[in-house]
């Protein structure tokens, strides 16, 4: 597509809902990411069952009303992380802004203030 051309409602690309939430992408601007892909590497494992799977291998010896992140959600993240490229945990700290990252993790309330992401 030659950039004099513009963009089409062709162009948007719907995910799965989350918590009655529409997920769309598209190409206007507002929260921008490069590691979309996530989106649908997540949908894959939720249906997969993947890391839920490999979570349940663990126990959690840590008092619960302390833990904010389940021990499934802690390692969701890491293989995500790894599966972008993003091969040291350092780069977590710059991930966890990351729209894409946050419905892969269904972490939608994080965005909830944010106009790019509506309701259903």
């Amino acid at each position: 597509m030659s950039p004099s051309h513009p963009r089409t409602p062709s162009q948007v690309i719907n995910f799965s809902k989350q918590k009655g939430k529409e997920i769309i992408a598209n190409f206007d601007g507002g929260l921008i990411t490069s590691d979309a892909g996530i989106v649908w590497i997540a949908e894959l494992d939720k249906k997969l069952g993947i890391t839920e799977k490999f979570g349940n291998c663990f126990q959690d010896h840590r008092h619960q009303s302390y833990v904010d992140h389940s021990v499934h959600e802690l390692l969701a993240q890491r293989l995500y992380g790894i599966i972008l490229g993003y091969e040291d945990v350092n780069d977590h700290d710059k991930l966890r802004h990351d729209p894409a990252l946050k419905i892969a993790l269904e972490k939608l309330n994080e965005l909830e203030d944010k106009n790019r992401f509506r309701k259903a």
